[in-house]
């Protein structure tokens, strides 16, 4: 079309692809641009729906406003239902008789949920997972349920369940395939995404078809399963996938697919070359597209092809990085391993809840796919090399397996400027440095030229890194911003918090952030504040936060279940302190261990059981061990000389020194100490944050030592220190870290990134080099003063104590939690080993 005229463009439907038409199209002044929405409201982000139920608004979903399509000239009308196309005139009418003209029409009218034609299914509480309006009904249906089901268990069902379980009903997902997510992840993945879905709280029944609903027992309904099986639920929610919004093509004689969808080219034209189709109703080369990212490319593909520009759709990779539940997944390409002669590299750590598949060529020089649940760092490098065909390193494994030494990288200085960075946006690496070039300073404003990471976010932290890349390269300083609502590092906010005496999130926020906040810069947040003023933590001000374990002052296990860890300073305990340990994991039937940190952990403590055992505990003269915080969590030690007859030093009286001294302090990450009482080193302190070990001189100290998954020798800092200068430089060495360490890094980490590493430390410690020591000191004497134990205080807040239990709205257990004996204890039963169990509110059998 000759864009030196005035043009008229319908655009029906104002989704986030319709919305994304727009903005395209608007670049083109010569277009007038009329938008009709069949909602009663203008765009809004359904990528992030579930967190409506988090405390975000519709305002806050909002993706556009009436003031800014005034600004782009955009004539929009909402709860305009479009009926009726007059493809030979040129004119749409909507539900309300009114009738607009058109050059281009732009259906990007979505798609819809697909309910299964369930006998019984049209119910009240039969509820879908879509709009905002969906997310209402939901909300006021789970004030009067107690149990939700979710029908289907992919990529929209466990956002679905995200949200039954934010509203306090016990959750079940049911599934027809045989795992969760089963496009986007092989089997092997498929069973610890269940295990870590089930270990938040949700049970999950896979291979289950619902034959019919009906009125149930204890419930409002009861599915009931081909295998004869069933589930009493309250609430209903179904989200077993989607189906295109084609009915207006239907109706008026354009091309669909024989499954449905509009048939469209590689300029997004239906079979009428003056109708485009974008987005989700779209049917191109015979696939629809049910992520955002294709869809927006669709639009940027369509508004050029109207305006005269060159540009093609030819598809779209459909990998894709989120976070369901707090769980991390990512899949990339052929994540089923099915072309030919590929090859697999699987790595599983069970206990830390993670899997990490690759699939490459039968060569091993390229990559065809992977599948990562529990930790998707390696997402953004993985993508990279099967997006642009990057030669393998000669041992692939080591791209996805935790070494000891350096694994491979894959920098950004390695990915051509063809790389595409942002797949929501179509932004390459090249439209990166483009936006730069052209005047962009900061990574903010790299994001607001291409737009690149306000799609679905899964790509911010490859821009960054693209952009810093490009910044560092032409001289220009690169800030360290924890997230979009703070402009500042983690040291910055420390620092800030400190000298303004901030003591709230919220006044953080109003004086220096913007917007509501985020799971990245809470958490961060509330540990800096505890840091800093040792304040309780679940404070009103404080408790919103918080994460799980921090907030229930536990550590959840795999089953939803709690351990109880209260602190053995040095690992020394008397007769009457076991026997109460012993009393009390008999009463409550705690599965019992001693740890490696020479303590002793209960296990299998329901939530609502957590307020009495700590009570019996603490008033047996026990305190909280911080299992559950980035804090001091051990002191190990051996007996030193007090028993032992190699010991020079008396190294249990240090330990249990030190960690009376230090429980309670919060930082960046987990601290753990040991002090053995010779070079024999019985309590291995070379592998831990502090190590001390007595020597005929006195005591050697040893910093950033690490013994998890990527173990760290720690370094030697001081030799033949006398029990107060020891005290001195630890608390100086803890409070330099606390101040300057980044978010969730370890002090081994932390030391090997540090300008100047071990020498600048100890030039800082041991020489005051930028005069900071008193500082430190007066910080680390006021976190000394001012502990307290967390659960005596919570035990003694009724206020506090009213989270302490399964459910927000009964007083009823989780059934779910259920166990069996092993090795004369406890463990949890397996799906195998577990019974079914029908509780009946007594309330109503009396009624």
């Amino acid at each position: 079309m000759s864009t030196d005229q005035t043009f008229k463009v319908v655009v029906v439907g104002n989704g986030m692809v319709g919305h994304h038409f727009v903005e395209e199209m608007a670049k083109n002044a010569n277009s007038e641009i009329t938008v009709l929405s069949a909602e009663s409201r203008l765009a809004y982000d359904r990528v992030y729906l579930s967190s409506y139920f988090s405390g975000k608004t519709a305002e806050d979903l909002a993706m556009t406003t009436p003031e800014h399509y005034d600004e782009l000239g955009v004539t929009f009308k909402t709860n305009a239902k479009v009926t009726n196309i007059d493809k030979a005139a040129k004119v749409v009418t909507t539900e309300s008789g009114d009738s607009f003209e058109y050059d281009k029409l732009i259906l990007a009218t979505g798609s819809y949920p697909f309910v299964p034609p369930i006998p019984g299914g049209d119910v009240e509480h039969s509820l879908v997972y879509r709009t905002i309006e969906d997310l209402e009904a939901i909300e006021a249906s789970a004030k009067v349920s107690k149990v939700g089901v979710v029908i289907g268990g992919g990529l929209l069902g466990l956002e679905a369940a995200k949200a039954v379980k934010e509203l306090g009903l016990e959750t079940h997902v049911v599934e027809f395939a045989p795992q969760l997510m089963a496009v986007q992840v092989d089997a092997g993945g498929g069973r610890l995404l269940r295990t870590k879905i089930e270990e938040l709280g949700v049970q999950v029944h896979t291979s289950k078809a619902t034959n019919e609903i009906v009125a149930g027992d204890t419930c409002r309904y009861k599915l009931c399963f081909s295998d004869g099986t069933e589930l009493e639920t309250d609430l209903i929610l179904f989200s077993a996938g989607i189906r295109p919004y084609d009915n207006l093509a239907r109706d008026f004689d354009l091309d669909i697919g024989q499954r449905g969808g509009i048939v469209i080219n590689n300029q997004c034209q239906t079979s009428d070359e003056n109708i485009y189709a974008i987005g989700e109703c779209a049917l191109w080369n015979n696939f629809i597209f049910g992520l955002v990212a294709p869809g927006y490319n669709m639009a940027k593909v369509a508004a050029k092809h109207i305006s005269g520009e060159d540009g093609e759709f030819t598809g779209a990779d459909m990998s894709t990085k989120l976070k369901l539940m707090g769980v991390e997944v990512g899949s990339i390409g052929d994540a089923h391993a099915k072309t030919e002669g590929s090859l697999t590299y699987t790595y599983e750590n069970q206990p830390e809840g993670v899997y990490k598949k690759i699939v490459v060529s039968a060569d091993k020089t390229r990559m065809l796919g992977a599948v990562l649940i529990g930790d998707t760092g390696e997402y953004d490098s993985l993508l990279q090399y099967m997006l642009n065909g990057i030669d393998l390193p000669d041992s692939p494994e080591g791209l996805i397996l935790p070494m000891a030494g350096d694994k491979p990288t894959l920098g950004v200085d390695a990915l051509p400027d063809t790389a595409s960075i942002c797949s929501c946006h179509n932004v390459s690496k090249g439209d990166i440095i483009a936006s730069i070039d052209e005047g962009a300073c900061t990574v903010a404003d790299v994001k607001s030229c291409t737009k690149a990471g306000s799609g679905c976010g899964g790509c911010a932290a490859l821009v960054k890194s693209v952009a810093d890349n490009e910044f560092e390269k032409r001289g220009v300083e690169v800030k360290k911003d924890i997230c979009e609502h703070f402009a500042y590092s983690r040291r910055e906010i420390y620092d800030i918090v400190t000298a303004e005496k901030i003591k709230t999130f919220d006044e953080l926020l109003a004086k220096h952030g913007k917007g509501l906040g985020c799971e990245i810069c809470k958490p961060l947040a509330a540990s800096v504040l505890a840091s800093a003023w040792n304040d309780y933590i679940l404070k009103k001000a404080h408790l919103s936060l918080q994460d799980t374990n921090d907030t229930y002052l536990g550590n959840m296990q795999k089953d939803g279940t709690y351990s109880i860890v209260p602190r053995v300073a040095g690992g020394e305990i008397t007769p009457d302190k076991l026997i109460v340990l012993g009393e009390v994991a008999k009463k409550y039937n705690l599965y019992t261990k001693i740890t490696g940190g020479a303590r002793v952990d209960l296990f299998g403590a329901r939530v609502e059981q957590l307020p009495p055992i700590w009570k019996e505990l603490v008033d047996a003269g026990f305190e909280t061990g911080h299992a559950y915080g980035k804090s001091l969590r051990t002191v190990k030690s051996c007996v030193g000389s007090t028993w032992c007859r190699y010991g020079v030093k008396d190294s249990i009286g240090m330990a249990i020194e030190l960690e009376n001294r230090y429980k309670g302090l919060r930082a960046p990450h987990k601290i753990k100490f040991g002090v053995s009482g010779c070079t024999r080193e019985c309590a291995e302190a070379q592998g831990k944050d502090i190590g001390i070990i007595a020597t005929e001189g006195g005591w050697n100290l040893y910093v950033a030592g690490n013994g998890g998954m990527k173990p760290r020798h720690a370094d030697l800092f001081a030799t033949d220190l006398d029990d107060e200068t020891l005290v001195k430089y630890v608390d100086r060495i803890l409070m330099f870290y606390v101040q300057t360490g980044d978010r969730l890094q370890r002090t081994s980490t932390w030391l090997e990134n540090l300008e100047g590493g071990l020498a600048y430390l100890q030039e800082i410690v041991i020489n005051d080099s930028i005069g900071i020591n008193e500082l430190l000191e007066a910080k680390m004497e006021n976190i000394v003063g001012t502990y307290q134990c967390e659960w005596k205080t919570t035990i003694e807040d009724p206020e506090a104590l009213k989270r302490f239990k399964s459910f927000v709205n009964s007083d009823k257990a989780d059934s779910n939690i259920q166990f069996v004996t092993e090795r004369e204890q406890i463990r949890p039963a397996r799906d195998d080993e577990k019974i079914a169990v029908t509780i009946i509110d007594a309330a109503t059998e009396i009624a």
